[in-house]
């Protein structure tokens, strides 16, 4: 039983780091590529801004827990 939980932990903390670096890196992306659109967005289109902005969380999510998915998969670790 020790066996399995030691395991398990280090599967979660793998897939924590590696989701973090993720989160981080999709982060700077947006922040690069649509900073100026988003804020001229947010400007004019207060109501398109929170959807875009929904669109845009919802998309993360997805994305980059199939990523992390993959990842864990390729590298031998347990995905849940």
């Amino acid at each position: 039983m020790k066996k399995e939980t030691a395991t398990t932990l280090r599967a979660f903390l793998i897939e924590l780091v590696a989701y973090g670096f993720l989160v981080v890196a999709y982060f700077l992306c947006v922040l690069h590529f649509l900073a100026g659109w988003l804020y001229q967005l947010e400007v004019q289109h207060r109501t398109t801004y929170a959807a875009v902005a929904i669109l845009l969380i919802i998309g993360q999510a997805v994305v980059l827990e199939g990523l992390t998915t993959l990842l864990l998969r390729l590298f031998g670790g347990r995905s849940e």
